[in-house]
């Protein structure tokens, strides 16, 4: 049955942070004020979060739910384009299309054919599955962009030469463009081969741990993992596709400029 944990226990786990914190001063590490941070910064994120989600279910309004969505697209738009080692002008609109088509077809796609809920705005349904499909698509997003701009830059003499030649850009980014999908899924698939044998996914751990029966914790866990690998698939897919739409011009010139790099 659920078990409620009372804030004692909450602070005696996050005690255990002291431990890292020791490992680091042991090891010399330097990783101790980033422990601090990281884990003060974690605390504060998913109390406030506890707060708007205990707001959010409380009043079940489809204005509300939705609202929290756009914000979540907001917030994943942005963790994903930070990771890039390369920028450009128009990258935060290309990955906010991405991730909005991978993870909200997919939420849609749940909330109405998988799942049926009733109402479709129910918040402890489709907030917790956003909340996964969204975190997993950005991660596609980002190492599809990664890699994809990564590529067309350590290839440019390469790309530029069958262009020359009369590649058509296609053509001259296909292979670009296969590695960052392929790179951008293989979390994704990882995931998946694991998942069960390794490790118990978050969502199945969450069921077990408030009561629900194995399998049927099992038989959720499977749609949301489908729904996680095809929303990543498709959002890795589109921010391929908008990145080089820009980086090659419809006269099939490769516009290298574009790409700079990141400033630290």
């Amino acid at each position: 049955m659920y078990q409620s944990l009372t804030y004692l226990q909450v602070a005696l786990a996050g005690a255990l942070v002291l431990v890292n914190g020791a490992l680091s001063a042991l090891l010399q590490l330097k990783l101790g004020k980033q422990l601090a941070i990281a884990a003060v910064r974690m605390v504060v994120q998913l109390l406030l979060v506890g707060l708007v989600l205990r707001f959010v279910f409380a009043h079940s309004s489809w204005f509300l739910v939705a609202g929290l969505i756009v914000i979540m697209s907001g917030l994943a738009t942005s963790a994903a384009v930070q990771r890039p080692d390369r920028v450009y002008t128009g990258m935060w609109w290309d990955g906010l299309m991405s991730v909005v088509l991978g993870g909200w077809t997919m939420g849609l796609f749940a909330a109405f054919v998988v799942l049926r809920v009733n109402p479709w705005y129910q918040p402890q349904t489709i907030v917790p599955l956003m909340g996964m499909i969204l975190g997993n698509t950005l991660t596609g997003v980002s190492l599809g962009i990664n890699h994809f701009t990564d590529s067309v830059v350590g290839e440019r003499d390469q790309i530029e030469a069958m262009l020359s030649l009369g590649a058509s850009r296609a053509e001259a980014a296909r292979p670009a463009l296969s590695k960052a999908v392929r790179t951008g899924m293989i979390p994704t698939i990882n995931g998946m081969m694991v998942a069960g044998i390794v490790s118990l996914p978050g969502m199945m751990t969450g069921q077990l741990l408030s009561g629900i029966d194995p399998v049927e914790a099992v038989k959720y866990q499977i749609v949301v993992m489908f729904l996680i690998a095809s929303g990543a698939s498709l959002a890795t897919v589109a921010a391929a596709l908008l990145v080089y739409r820009r980086v090659f011009s419809a006269r099939h010139q490769l516009q290298g400029w574009m790409l700079r790099e990141r400033r630290k």
